[in-house]
């Protein structure tokens, strides 16, 4: 027996709406194992093309789909806590509106979910603007004791490929804003915690990297939001002196290359990440 589930879906002004359809209907319709509850959390005002996209999937959902709509732009670790609060079931699984679930994630998880764990991510291929050409191939670590060594450089967990357990997320604090890095932020405490978390190697997600993508990974204020991580992982002693040092010229200065290096310097970013959990 699997686990009754909600599924938590933000979405907010910029997101497209063909690109939200697609997502919905491969993380429900499309499923072997559906989602008990769907809630979409709107961060703010849309336009109507988006409102409209959203109706008609309330309105044609095969399973329970509820609309939670934050009066203003909040950003997305504060959608996402208004969701959490406001989802039926503590087993939650997390969804981006413009990525494309395979029809295996949510049986798969789950049936690891129920065997004790926490938080249980997967693989993911990337793709640009047709989800049948795959451009990259994501590969979590695996096995506790590695995510959490991993977790001192790197985020260990693709974060739209995530079903977690609501109380172990709020043991831990819930999410915190930190420029894009919420999520690790979030998983970083969790395990620090003692939360007991997996990863299926295999690809469940298709993760849409759009245009912008790597310019948002940079520039001065990511470069702040990274020293901000680093400080808060220090003081929550999940990094050592050195590993900080580390990460604060690794990391911080990838967020300052020239954008077409970017994307390079990312792939080497994260197998530098998985080299140290490995030696860590």
């Amino acid at each position: 027996m699997t686990s009754d589930f909600s599924l938590l879906l933000p979405v907010y002004a910029r997101d497209d709406p063909a690109q939200l359809v697609r997502a919905f209907r491969s993380a429900v319709d499309e499923q072997t194992l559906r989602p008990t509850e769907v809630l979409i959390v709107r961060d703010g005002p849309v336009p109507a093309p988006l409102a409209a996209a959203l109706d008609e999937l309330l309105a044609t959902s095969p399973v329970r789909a509820r609309l939670l709509a934050l009066p203003e732009n909040v950003g997305l670790a504060d959608a996402l806590t208004a969701g959490l609060a406001a989802c039926a079931h503590d087993v939650v699984a997390r969804m981006d509106a413009d990525d494309v679930s395979l029809p295996e994630r949510f049986a798969k998880q789950l049936a690891l979910l129920d065997t004790g764990y926490d938080l249980v991510g997967s693989g993911l291929y990337e793709f640009e603007d047709d989800e049948a050409v795959t451009i990259g191939v994501r590969t979590p670590p695996t096995g506790e004791a590695h995510i959490k060594r991993y977790a001192r450089f790197h985020d260990p967990f693709n974060h739209p490929t995530v079903v977690y357990r609501r109380a172990a997320v709020q043991r831990a604090g819930g999410y915190v804003p930190v420029g894009l890095m919420e999520d690790y932020w979030l998983f970083a405490r969790m395990l620090a915690g003692g939360a007991r978390a997996e990863n299926i190697p295999e690809p469940l997600v298709k993760y849409r990297v759009g245009a912008g993508a790597y310019r948002r990974r940079g520039g001065v204020r990511q470069l702040r939001a990274e020293l901000r991580l680093q400080r808060l992982m220090r003081r929550a002693g999940i990094t050592t002196p050195l590993e900080t040092a580390r990460n604060v010229v690794v990391r911080g200065g990838y967020r300052l290359v020239p954008e077409p290096l970017r994307k390079v310097a990312y792939r080497a970013l994260l197998q530098r990440g998985f080299r140290a959990g490995r030696s860590g």
